[in-house]
């Protein structure tokens, strides 16, 4: 096994997938939830951007696309850790996809710790 410093965000997603995949449908509801919020409120979000590395636009690219895998093969995602991890932390996608994971267990104490270190440990 690579160490954590040489794995890819792919790498890492599958490897989190495997080590708690009851966590990933919720993970994805969740993930869809703030995509819908992102693109419905497109013009608060553009009023709100403070990132400076990369543009709103982009970011909302990379949302769509997001949203687009989600919607495209659905419960597929949440059985499948090759396409969880391909399809959605491949390239720019990590981005969106390691905020979302943070928000979703960081803005609320999420119920299962080892998943939320889990998840700051990879993508933190």
């Amino acid at each position: 096994m690579k160490s954590l410093e040489e794995m890819n965000n792919v790498e890492k997603a599958k490897l989190m997938f495997q080590l708690f995949p009851s966590e990933i449908p919720q993970l994805l509801e969740f993930v869809k939830g703030v995509c819908d919020t992102i693109t419905e409120h497109e013009d608060i979000e553009r009023k709100r951007w403070q990132h400076g590395i990369v543009t709103f636009d982009f970011w909302l690219s990379l949302v769509r696309d997001i949203a687009t895998v989600v919607k495209r093969y659905g419960r597929d995602l949440h059985k499948n850790r090759q396409l969880f991890g391909d399809q959605l932390f491949d390239g720019q996608l990590a981005l969106v996809m390691a905020h979302c994971l943070n928000l979703y267990t960081t803005t609320r104490q999420h119920p299962n710790q080892r998943f939320a270190d889990a998840v700051k440990l990879l993508f933190g």
